[in-house]
């Protein structure tokens, strides 16, 4: 695992000018380094490489059969009311808007993110919140907060302009993973804490 900083891709993008990323950075040390999963450019956080193609192939099947936990640390706009609880929304692309993703009843993916809230500030009218991906879609967490009345706070994607001209960075980092091995099956905890 390593801790991506915001505003590096995780893969290379399209153009010579996006071909720095974190894989590209893992593969000088580690030549063998495979991708797992991804985060969005603008979120910080830890990110699973297996070491060759076959620790890859064990650590994707992890993610697709939900046998990873994964967690999130955010500061979102507004002071929200439940102290916890579950975003079960379905997703799908807004394609005239790609890469936008958003809430569809009608063609969504299923799509559930569990939250807590650590704190409430009361003078910024915003929350920290811990969330946890149960699904793991594109721009889960930003769509399903943005739903939910709170979007995370420096977006720059999904938040109203005026609300995040004042912050350096999207304020979502993942903080904590929780998987087997891919050699052994024993389970390893890595974290990773929120750099705001």
């Amino acid at each position: 695992m390593v801790d991506k900083p915001a505003g590096l891709l995780t893969v290379p993008g399209r153009g010579a000018d996006r071909q720095d990323c974190l894989v590209s950075r893992v593969a000088r040390v580690f030549p063998d380094a495979r991708i797992v999963h991804r985060l969005d450019m603008a979120t910080s956080g830890l990110v699973v490489l297996g070491r060759g193609d076959a620790a890859q192939r064990i650590l994707s099947a992890c993610f697709h059969d939900r046998h990873v936990d994964k967690a999130y640390e955010a500061w979102v706009h507004g002071v929200m009311a439940d102290d916890a609880g579950e975003i079960d929304l379905p997703l799908i692309t807004d394609w005239p808007r790609r890469p936008r993703q958003m809430v569809c009843h009608v063609r969504g993916k299923p799509s559930l993110t569990r939250f807590q809230v650590l704190r409430r500030d009361e003078t910024g009218r915003r929350t920290r919140v811990r969330l946890e991906p149960v699904t793991g879609r594109s721009h889960q967490l930003r769509v399903h907060l943005l739903a939910w009345g709170h979007p995370i706070v420096g977006d720059p994607l999904y938040g109203e302009a005026a609300l995040q001209q004042a912050w350096p960075r999207l304020m979502l980092h993942a903080c904590a993973l929780s998987l087997p091995h891919p050699e052994t099956g024993e389970p390893v905890t890595v974290s990773s804490p929120a750099p705001f």
